[in-house]
């Protein structure tokens, strides 16, 4: 375990931004996490925990230490008549645990296929897509106390899941660092087709009765179909939440806009995509200097090669406060701007 000093970031997020970390260490194993917070003093000093690198907006450099985090790693845990309980380190890629667990016929994650990130980041952003948040299938949490460098473990219930939320986006921010999520999945799979698009492709297939990996396809196909690829062009994904607001709102909203989409939440709440409401206020492939809102989705924002972080951040604000003046609505965004 090396620290080097003033990295480059621009290999480690998927925006493609240049930013530089003062101190930079990668971590292979848990001992090796456990080494660092307990002879480094982390908590004394700016701290960012790396994944995948893409649910982060770098708008400037980091003066602090970034800790990468790569531990590999997927084994069956136990299993019984209906369940198999299967642990990942958190440096797997989450698509590939998606894999694995689809060629295994184990059912609860298909829906989230092709999500970048590693394991790490999910029961962190409870990221989730398509009728399905990862906060169904997590059974516990392992991470390292960042204070004195422990293992301890988080149940499903302790880690207070929400809409992409946890208790570690909140109450534990910069106290932990997860090593490892166990997931308990289904040896007999209810299949989650309920989502239109998805309806869509498997009608366009032919496929009456799908199977888990007939799902996964499908939503890779969307995906594919609207989300560009970071490697090609630098994004992150969805870079806002969907907002959820009171139905006497909604509503109101309905009135003047009759075809604004929006889906029941909970008691007197729905849910509205926050691509129809940046769409609508007219930015939807608009380019803005080196940046833009996607011409296929309007929720991601992208760099078109030379873009900052303040850049896209400064766009992000003014998308932010048009869809504020038009409907109402606070957006907010689901990367973490650094």
């Amino acid at each position: 375990m090396v620290i080097y000093q003033n990295i480059s970031l621009k290999p480690y997020n998927t925006f493609g931004l240049e930013a530089s970390a003062s101190e930079f260490v990668e971590c292979n194993t848990i001992e090796e996490v456990q080494v660092l917070c307990a002879t480094f003093n982390l908590s004394e000093r700016p701290l960012l925990i790396l994944g995948g690198g893409s649910n982060i907006l770098l708008t400037q450099d980091f003066k602090g230490m970034v800790v990468k985090i790569n531990l590999k790693g997927i084994a069956k845990v136990k299993e019984d008549e209906e369940h198999v309980w299967l642990k990942s380190n958190s440096g797997e890629l989450w698509h590939n645990f998606v894999m694995h667990c689809v060629e295994a016929g184990l059912g609860g994650v298909e829906n989230l296929s092709l999500i970048p990130g590693y394991i790490g980041a999910a029961p962190m952003q409870n990221i989730g897509a398509y009728g399905v948040e990862v906060k169904d299938t997590v059974e516990e949490v392992i991470a390292v106390e960042i204070n004195s460098g422990k293992l301890v473990t988080f149940s499903n219930e302790a880690c207070e899941f929400a809409y992409r939320e946890s208790v570690f986006k909140h109450k534990h921010k910069g106290k932990y660092i997860i090593v490892s999520v166990t997931f308990k999945l289904k040896k007999n799979p209810t299949i989650n087709a309920q989502y239109g698009a998805i309806k869509e492709v498997l009608q366009q297939k032919g496929i009456l009765e799908p199977s888990i990996k007939d799902i996964s396809d499908a939503v890779i196909a969307i995906r594919q179909s609207k989300l560009p690829d970071p490697k090609v062009l630098g994004n992150s994904g969805s870079f806002f939440k969907n907002p959820e607001i009171p139905t006497e709102h909604y509503n109101q909203l309905k009135i003047n806009y009759p075809e604004i989409p929006g889906y029941v939440s909970g008691a007197e709440l729905i849910k509205v995509p926050a691509g129809w409401l940046i769409e609508q206020c007219g930015y939807k492939g608009k380019v803005v200097g080196n940046t833009g809102a996607h011409k296929q989705q309007a929720l991601v924002l992208v760099n078109y090669g030379e873009a900052t972080g303040y850049e896209i951040y400064r766009l992000a604000m003014e998308i932010q406060n048009s869809v504020r003046d038009k409907f109402g609505i606070l957006i907010v965004p689901e990367v973490n701007i650094i």
